[in-house]
């Protein structure tokens, strides 16, 4: 029986947070067309929603993603959903890069399994990343004769360091999730039943932000980094002055007294 988009991904409410899992566990949530398309959908309509403001990405069973379903390309001919890509497919709708790139909403991933070549891709299109004990990373683009298009070669390298980048890149090896805390590429490991529970706390921590000002940091930081150090210090000051110069002396000393009180509580 053939999988509906429906069932390809499961989408889910906890909060203001949506949770989108990946639903093709037997084919350890390979990228199929109607996969990529449903995503790209569903991150579109959340970005315009204003009833969430976050979301939590994961997978079914023993892998987060092992990447564009290779099988299924190998018989409607390949396309990765970019625009540089002769299909006979439509791929504007497919774009994962884009859709979370314009995702103006903190998104957590949550990997709970394999993330390999085009699901190490995804996961790195998230702006945090959680780690279950079991996740493995691996870029084996080299190994099938590919090259990256969804910005891996220029992501990892930003965030782990050129060196070791290099060393995943070209050779294929894979990463375990200990050793993928140590370099910096997930913030923290987790016991598997504990990782989806800690992504759904984080987010909802980054979802209890004042919706617009939420967007305003998250699209600082992503813009900062595109930037020269100079120029990405002068972007902070302007943006930053405009959004302060518009908060009350009454609403900064009520979110004072509660950010204080939050801070005790957490301190215990």
């Amino acid at each position: 029986m053939s999988e509906s988009v429906e069932e390809q991904l499961l989408v889910t409410r906890e909060g203001a947070v949506a949770v989108l899992q990946l639903n093709r566990p037997k084919q350890l949530n390979a990228l199929s067309v109607a996969l990529r398309t449903q995503i790209v959908k569903t991150v579109r309509e959340i970005s315009a929603a204003d009833n969430v403001r976050a979301i939590v990405l994961t997978g079914s069973g023993r892998a987060f993603s092992a990447g564009v379903d290779l099988k299924e390309a190998g018989q409607k001919g390949f396309s990765l959903g970019v625009g540089d890509q002769k299909s006979a497919e439509p791929v504007a709708d497919m774009d994962l890069a884009a859709a979370f790139a314009d995702c103006p909403w903190p998104v957590i991933g949550a990997i709970n399994g394999f993330a390999i070549t085009g699901g190490f891709e995804l996961a790195l299109m998230c702006d945090v990343l959680l780690a279950s004990s079991e996740a493995k990373f691996a870029d084996t683009h080299s190994r099938v004769g590919l090259m990256p298009v969804w910005g891996l070669s220029q992501k990892l390298p930003r965030i782990i360091g050129a060196s070791r980048a290099k060393e995943l890149s070209l050779t294929g090896n894979y990463l375990d999730a200990e050793t993928a805390e140590r370099w910096g590429l997930v913030n923290r490991v987790y016991a598997p039943d504990e990782l989806l529970p800690a992504a759904i706390k984080l987010a909802s921590e980054m979802a209890g932000v004042e919706g617009g000002l939420l967007k305003r940091m998250k699209a600082a930081i992503d813009d900062g980094l595109a930037l020269p150090l100079p120029e990405a210090l002068k972007m902070e000051i302007e943006r930053g002055s405009k959004n302060n110069s518009a908060v009350t002396p009454a609403a900064a000393e009520e979110s004072r007294k509660t950010a204080m009180a939050r801070g005790r509580e957490q301190a215990g």
